[in-house]
């Protein structure tokens, strides 16, 4: 007999595999099997073992298995910093942008700044489209009374019941010696204490101005909650520098006497919420 036929013979030769019961013989059951069918029931459980095997490696435990689900997870996470880092870095542009216009508003520069060309266009498109020669009389009257000062902006209405549910601090404690007047471009109060006398910070927040400016000296601006902005100018000495964050009550200068427009030692105090000036007696007491 041929090696091929004692291979066929042993692959489709018939068997049978019995269970008996070991102590008394009994038959229990009966399996007939032949090698082939054999070897095919081990192949196709080993296939469908693999095809379950994979599918695993592939989901619930790809973060274990799978090389490139790792490198899946860190593109992921790159793309998203590179987003949050975006969004960072334009809030910083914005920021900058405040302290830069604030900073021109302190130092009393009247130089209009233009955030982009867009803006620029549209102002100039403005200019263009308002023929002031050939406005109504009743416009033309209103133009005239608001560049003469006889049209003021009531700013203390639109602000003081606004801000009502902050609580301030007093910066200093002293006497009012110039009181506020928008009349006379005069936007905060002058206090008069005595010399070397601490000044501090009325509400929580950050320092976003500290410097020397020509005609108020030595000024320190902290920027509050509620779009609220501190500002106290003539110190003789800062003791916060940009960045800082301050506490309620925490020294921030020392009062002085610099700057063109002193005429004595004195802390010139100042409130702004959101872009407009108010009156600093109607929230702190001196």
């Amino acid at each position: 007999m041929s090696a091929r036929s004692k291979l066929a013979h042993k692959l489709f030769n018939r068997y049978l595999l019995i269970i008996r019961n070991e102590e008394n013989f009994a038959e229990k059951s009966t399996f007939s099997f032949t090698y082939a069918k054999l070897i095919v029931f081990i192949l196709t459980l080993m296939m469908v073992f693999m095809v379950i095997s994979l599918f695993l490696v592939k989901t619930l435990l790809a973060q274990w298995f799978d090389p490139e689900h790792a490198e899946l997870e860190a593109n992921k996470r790159l793309i998203m910093l590179s987003s949050a880092v975006d969004s960072l870095a334009y809030e910083v542009d914005l920021k900058d942008q405040f302290i830069d216009n604030l900073t021109m508003i302190i130092k009393g520069d009247d130089t209009v700044n233009l955030q982009d060309e867009a803006s620029e266009q549209r102002l100039s498109t403005l200019n263009t489209e308002i023929d002031l020669d050939n406005l109504p009389p009743i416009d033309s009257q209103f133009r005239k009374e608001f560049e003469q000062g006889d049209i003021l902006l009531d700013l203390e209405n639109y602000s003081s019941g606004e801000i009502q549910e902050f609580f301030l601090f007093s910066p200093i404690s002293g006497i009012v010696l110039s009181p506020y007047n928008v009349r006379n471009e005069h936007y905060g109060v002058d206090v008069v204490s005595k010399k070397n006398e601490p000044v501090k910070c009325v509400a929580d927040g950050t320092v976003i101005f500290s410097d020397w400016t020509q005609e108020s000296g030595y000024v320190i601006s902290v920027q509050h909650k509620g779009n609220l902005i501190s500002v106290y100018k003539h110190n003789s000495a800062l003791l916060k520098k940009v960045g800082n964050f301050v506490n309620a009550g925490d020294i921030i200068s020392i009062i002085g006497n610099t700057g063109e427009l002193t005429s004595g030692p004195h802390l010139h105090f100042e409130l702004w919420y959101n872009g407009n000036p108010v009156n600093p007696e109607e929230f702190v007491s001196f």
